[in-house]
């Protein structure tokens, strides 16, 4: 009897101690799943950055620093419940979108675009990239309470929403930001509920207006694309990103040439390597199975956050959460398909990998939001 009663008191601290472990993730309004692929995805991001960056230490402490300050965001609001975001969202939008008409007028100038807004002595920033996350929190918010799938009425107010502010970003011009705005609005709308006949017919509208696209585009961006149909047309100019950048990944084969034994990106024959091509130096230094790795690791945090969003409270969170997670698919689709010359460069970094800031606090936001809409729900269904 003694026996019994202490394997029985053994058992019991055992659930206490896991409902004690389930309930300190809860008070914190973290996935731990998601935490712990994310923070795969930065550590080894900063590994391959130290080889892309030449071995500079201190480039890679600056990014890292970045990176700490984005999860401080990812936490932050994680606190927030998905009704003070739903609250917040005209507000977020709103602000997004009179900062775009500030950098139309007052906006600094750097390599050829208008991009960004400066506060002297204080921060440079970019204000499309809040527009990644106000987007499908705006639309979302539109759309959450009203009749699903949405009538005809409600979809011209979407498009409303989701065209101007992306005109603004296009006309920086920032044709990749401008894509992942729009994407990130348009997913909303079909996670709504928009029926196939409805997806198909605005499909071939939108394939009858690529000859308007074609007029409107900037010289350099339709050299961008007839460089992807055609990169050996011009191989030491406009074709030479897309050549050096395939030439990197091919040759790192099955084992890669070794980590900061690469050829291309070491004596920096690959450009932006640090950035947008930063995927190259992954083929070329680990190979195909660097590679998959990295490739596996996304699949995993596009599913959990796919299975997060579905558990959403309400369709605010629902649509929130699932435009969110599928925009991030889709950065990182665009990345690997224009550095392996699959789709035309549009200038979009590999998620939580390539250098930068301003897209790291946006991403980690943007799972902030997530993890928000997933924890809340599961407090209130106890």
């Amino acid at each position: 009897m003694p026996t019994d009663y202490q394997r029985s008191m053994r058992g019991m601290g055992g659930d206490f101690n896991q409902r004690r472990r389930t309930s300190l993730w809860e008070r914190m309004h973290l996935d731990p799943w998601l935490l712990l692929l994310l923070l795969i995805v930065l550590g080894c991001g900063l590994i391959v950055l130290y080889s892309a960056s030449g071995q500079d230490i201190d480039f890679t402490l600056r990014q890292a620093s970045r990176q700490a300050l984005a999860l401080g965001v990812m936490i932050g609001l994680a606190q927030l419940s998905p009704g003070t975001l739903y609250r917040w969202a005209p507000v977020v939008y709103g602000g997004g979108f009179l900062m775009l008409v500030a950098v139309e007028v007052l906006g600094d100038v750097g390599m050829g675009a208008q991009r960004w807004l400066v506060i002297p002595g204080v921060v440079r920033f970019q204000p499309s990239e809040l527009m990644k996350l106000a987007m499908p929190m705006m639309v979302a918010c539109w759309l959450g309470q009203r009749p699903l799938p949405p009538r005809w009425r409600d979809l011209a107010v979407c498009a409303v929403i989701i065209v101007a502010p992306v005109l603004l970003i296009a006309r920086q011009p920032d044709l990749g930001t401008s894509l992942l705005v729009a994407s990130a609005g348009v997913f909303v709308i079909l996670l709504a509920g928009l029926s196939w006949k409805l997806i198909a017919f605005f499909g071939a509208l939108l394939a009858s207006a690529m000859p308007l696209l074609w007029m409107v585009m900037h010289d350099y961006q339709r050299r961008r694309v007839l460089t992807f149909l055609n990169p050996e047309s011009d191989p030491l100019g406009s074709g030479w990103n897309i050549i050096q950048s395939k030439t990197a990944i091919g040759s790192g084969g099955i084992f890669g040439k070794g980590y900061t034994l690469g050829t291309q990106s070491q004596l920096e024959f690959l450009p932006e390597r640090h950035t947008d091509f930063i995927v190259a130096v992954i083929g070329e230094e680990l190979g195909l199975i660097g590679m998959s790795f990295f490739l596996a690791l996304y699949v995993l945090i596009v599913l959990r956050g796919l299975v997060m969003a579905n558990n959403g409270q309400d369709s605010f969170a629902r649509l929130t959460g699932g435009a969110i997670i599928l925009t991030f698919f889709v950065y990182v689709f665009v990345n690997i398909g224009m550095v392996s010359g699959i789709l035309p460069v549009v200038g979009v970094p590999l998620p939580l990998v390539s250098y930068g800031g301003t897209s790291s606090v946006t991403l980690l936001a943007g799972f902030g939001i997530l993890m928000s809409i997933h924890t809340h729900r599961r407090l209130l269904s106890r």
